[in-house]
């Protein structure tokens, strides 16, 4: 499936946010993608799903082609970005879908943007960091400006793929590590310290939408206890464990993955 040309609409105060659809289906999906990455992060995805969808893939703000502005962030303030998109390609609803990062965001619209929301993917992701979250993702953030995000690339990428997968799949681990040292550094920096103020429990009880969750049994970042968290939370989630898989599951199994988004599709339908 071929991308469109890039466009871009202008967020509720001003940040320039760019993004692209792929194909021109029935079936509406829309993907956040991980911390620091870009929107090609879901073309594997993307790629594997039928002809009768329609892809949306965006950057959000702080990443990517999209604006950087200073900060706060805000998780919902991503999802008001997602919105505004929504809106400007006149897409009534869509099923949402995110990882890591972009699972908080695909949260953050559910609790904000019900109406838009036709089913939810949540892959390798949480509603909430735990208690130290404040803490951790500071340390996290004060490390990458302290010393530059190339300090970080040899954990960053055993903690995204087993080692198997960055064996035999080397141009992804390269293409990944590209759009992490491509990150605007205090974009990064304030992202970091969004995810360790979001906490999007208040919003699972009221999702009455379809709702798959995928984790990888070596996920580091967020735990499979994490996914079961949110599998308990939310009425009538169904949730697969990943054996073989560590935290970027869509780029490790982009097919299973898309297999998740075409059941959200059909549970929808039913």
């Amino acid at each position: 499936m071929e991308a469109s040309t890039s466009q871009s609409i202008h967020a509720r105060d001003g940040t320039p946010i760019v993004f692209e659809t792929v194909g021109n289906g029935q079936n509406r999906i829309a993907f956040c993608h991980s911390l620091a990455m870009d929107r090609s992060f879901w073309r594997p995805v993307v790629d594997a799903l039928g002809e009768d969808t329609t892809a949306l893939i965006w950057d959000a703000r702080g990443h990517g082609q999209s604006g950087k502005p200073a900060g706060p962030y805000t998780v919902e303030l991503f999802a008001d970005d997602l919105a505004a998109i929504f809106d400007a390609l006149g897409w009534d609803d869509a099923v949402v879908c995110g990882a890591s990062m972009g699972g908080c965001v695909a949260l953050a619209f559910a609790g904000g943007h019900a109406g838009k929301l036709s089913g939810l993917g949540l892959f390798d992701t949480t509603a909430w960091y735990g208690p130290t979250a404040e803490s951790d993702w500071l340390a996290r953030a004060d490390k990458a400006r302290e010393n530059g995000l190339a300090s970080m690339v040899d954990f960053q990428v055993t903690r995204w793929f087993t080692d198997a997968f960055r064996e035999a799949n080397p141009d992804t681990v390269e293409m990944c590590v590209n759009a992490f040292l491509a990150n605007d550094i205090d974009a990064y920096y304030e992202t970091c310290l969004m995810l360790g103020r979001a906490d999007l429990r208040a919003a699972l009880p009221g999702i009455d939408v379809p709702v798959e969750i995928v984790v990888g049994r070596e996920d580091y970042a967020t735990p499979p206890e994490m996914a079961e968290a949110l599998r308990t939370a939310i009425a009538g989630a169904e949730m697969e464990i990943i054996e073989d898989g560590r935290h970027l599951t869509p780029l490790e199994y982009p097919e299973r993955l898309a297999s998740h988004v075409r059941k959200i599709i059909e549970r929808r339908a039913a």
